[in-house]
């Protein structure tokens, strides 16, 4: 499988709605309950896009195998070289390489841009091992787990965080 990554458009809101409403309504990635429609999912990206933060897809033999995009992980000032990242892959290519592909470029492109740090909020330490698995990979270390913090389908979910420094980290100060 051949993978390609390029930065998003507007006009792949519509595979990456279904890619976060399968991820929505059938697993515990999201801590959301219903799926956005592709109106708020247009509203999202051009807030994320027009904030300066990178956005990507993948797209594999010849569809839009899956998104990533890091934005702020707090709005406040002292967080301004901190992002939070997400990555979302179709459901019958994860696994494949493709969030390896995505969260590979992420962390390139916003080290690029300047930003110094990036989190990773993974929801349910126990159905994403497999994504704990791809930070790892990509050099996150485990920094805490905050234990039943939320509450989906029946049951109380965890939330695992990981970090990995971007760039210089926290050896250099930043360039405002």
């Amino acid at each position: 499988m051949s993978i390609s990554i390029r930065p998003a458009r507007l006009d792949d809101i519509p595979a990456i709605a279904r890619i976060y409403g399968h991820a929505v309504t059938h697993g515990t990635a999201s801590f959301e309950l219903e799926a956005p429609d592709e109106a708020e999912m247009t509203r999202r990206m051009t807030a994320i896009l027009d904030g300066g933060f990178p956005y990507l897809v993948a797209e594999a033999d010849g569809r839009l195998a899956g998104y990533a995009y890091a934005n702020l992980f707090r709005t406040r000032p002292a967080y301004r070289f901190t992002l939070e990242d997400s990555v979302y892959i179709a459901p019958d290519l994860q696994g494949r390489g493709v969030g390896r592909a995505l969260l590979e470029r992420l962390i390139a492109d916003s080290a690029a841009r300047g930003f110094r740090q990036m989190i990773a909020v993974i929801g349910d330490s126990t159905r994403q091992q497999p994504s704990i698995r791809l930070h790892a990979a990509c050099g996150f270390a485990h920094i805490g787990t905050l234990p039943n913090v939320g509450y989906k389908f029946g049951e109380w979910v965890d939330s695992v965080y990981m970090q990995r420094a971007l760039g210089d980290g926290p050896r250099t100060p930043p360039g405002d």
